[in-house]
């Protein structure tokens, strides 16, 4: 299987590591996996923040730098979530000739590519330790994905996987949120890694960096010895 992988923004700067488990996986899975240089962003930010304009122009970008795909495959829930929900919103009344929801269709978050196009729930991965999993509000509300990280961190050799209280509450992040409401964003955030603590768990683990790099802020300033951990990094351990 022929897959494009699309890495976002935080990843391709600060966990580039991710981004190449990413690929490790896909290709652990079966796929010959290619990834066109020429990529940028989702569009997402922009929109966030009200350009609409503008993310319009990233976005028609985006579906040009991969126009030739048939399956496109990102390690964020995020703008997966993004390109799925609200490309079609973003491009509604405009003069465009591009088919969104035929495009949407073959956007997938990486857990969800795995289990349910794939069929794949155990990748030969091993790693020993006890970790507790995030839902973000993303891959839970937008992408719809419950139960297929938790089949995939299920398989892993060595792993034991509790629930920590709480689990589908957000964790603070929210993209600007964090950055326009500060203070509620922080206690948010204090009150997952609390959780986390509670739990007992050694790692956390989440389909979304964006919300590990808020959660992991929070537990680094308390001194917490809790290691948060992409998804993907988790399923290339091992081999």
């Amino acid at each position: 299987m022929h897959v494009h992988v699309f890495i976002p923004c935080f990843i391709d700067q600060l966990y580039p590591t991710a981004g190449f488990n990413t690929i490790k996986v896909l290709e652990k899975a079966g796929c010959t996996v290619h990834y066109n240089a020429n990529q940028t962003c989702c569009g997402q930010p922009a929109f966030n923040a009200g350009y609409w304009g503008e993310s319009r122009e990233i976005c028609n970008k985006f579906m040009d730098d991969f126009s030739d795909a048939s399956y496109i495959v990102m390690p964020s829930a995020s703008c997966a979530g993004f390109v799925k929900n609200y490309f079609p919103k973003i491009f509604d009344n405009a003069a465009s000739n591009k088919n969104i929801n035929s495009f949407k269709t073959k956007v997938f978050e990486l857990s969800d590519f795995l289990v349910n196009e794939m069929k794949v729930v155990d990748l030969g991965a091993r790693f020993k330790g006890i970790a507790t999993y995030h839902d973000s509000c993303a891959a839970l509300r937008e992408c719809k994905i419950k139960s297929e990280p938790r089949k995939l961190l299920g398989n892993v050799a060595g792993l034991e996987l509790i629930e920590m209280n709480d689990t589908e509450t957000c964790c603070g992040f929210g993209g600007t949120f964090a950055v326009k409401f500060e203070d509620i964003s922080v206690a948010m955030g204090e009150q997952k890694v609390q959780h986390i603590i509670d739990s007992k768990a050694d790692f956390l683990i989440s389909t979304d960096l964006s919300c590990l790099m808020h959660i992991d802020g929070v537990i680094q300033k308390k001194n917490y010895p809790v290691k948060s951990l992409h998804l993907a990094d988790v399923l290339a351990s091992g081999y």
